[in-house]
């Protein structure tokens, strides 16, 4: 008897349950999803507003406030730390709306996402030198607003955007010689030289420009080519004279950075012992 009643019971639960899961979401006015959207991001609720967008997307992809809830979805996600997303709403408006008023704030958001992707949580957190990390999405950034500028000269975003490929160029020139510092470690000048001039030659008008000279330097001397080290240093002085790479009679300074010892018992424990 208690059985029958218990499995009764559980049949029904099991009713309720399938009743409330096959019961259809209520589709909302348009309107009152925009309003909704809005309200939450002025209170700082992006999560909420970003689901009250993709609804109003889903339901009206073609309504009054379509074009509007595209953009403002880009700025929800991006607020919401979801940056490939920000990135993936950019570009579908950009598709949807290639003729828009608004079309350079697409681009710029992109950019902006783009541009945030390689500054991570954990670097906001902790001692992360973003010189080190991959460029492969500031170069997307630098792209972006590299065709905002061209596409859109005068627009309110133009400026920052300058701003901000400039910041670009001086982290990639900053990686350049972060290769470059390694390369010396493990005594391939060749490869160090490389990316010294590859950095002179692309980057010319960035801070690391006088580094780089002075890894130019050390590397010519370092493969015995006199005079082209010669012509580095006198192109170093004509560039910074005040340089920290000269004494006080402009005689230059061989640099401090010391070669990784590559001997075998180094290697063996680590570099935690030295040779006897």
């Amino acid at each position: 008897m208690r059985s029958g009643v218990r499995l009764l019971l559980l049949s029904a639960i099991l009713a309720m349950i399938a009743g409330c899961a096959s019961k259809p979401e209520e589709v909302l006015p348009e309107k009152t999803y925009y309003e909704q959207a809005r309200s939450a991001m002025n209170s700082g609720n992006f999560n909420e507003a970003e689901r009250n967008l993709e609804s109003l997307e889903t339901y009206y992809p073609f309504g009054r406030y379509a074009e509007q809830a595209q953009l403002d979805l880009i700025y929800a996600r991006y607020q919401n730390l979801d940056l490939e997303g920000a990135r993936s709403a950019a570009d579908r408006f950009l598709r949807l709306n290639p003729q828009s008023e608004h079309a350079d704030y697409a681009l710029y958001m992109r950019g902006l996402a783009s541009y945030n992707l390689d500054i991570s949580l954990a670097g906001k957190f902790f001692p992360i030198d973003i010189s080190e990390r991959d460029p492969g999405e500031q170069r997307q950034a630098f792209r972006d607003f590299s065709e905002l500028l061209s596409r859109y000269p005068n627009s309110d975003y133009a400026a920052d955007a300058r701003q901000r490929m400039v910041a670009i160029r001086n982290r990639l020139a900053r990686l350049e010689l972060h290769a470059a510092r390694y390369y010396i470690k493990r005594q391939a000048y060749i490869a160090a030289n490389n990316r010294a001039r590859y950095v002179l030659e692309n980057f010319p008008q960035t801070p690391a420009v006088e580094d780089a000279l002075k890894i130019l330097i050390d590397t010519y001397r370092f493969l015995d080519l006199q005079k082209a080290a010669d012509d580095a240093t006198a192109l170093l002085a004509i560039n910074y004279p005040n340089s920290d790479a000269f004494d006080k009679n402009m005689k230059y300074q061989p640099s401090t950075m010391k070669e990784e010892d590559r001997s075998l018992s180094s290697v063996v424990t680590f570099g935690l012992m030295g040779d006897e």
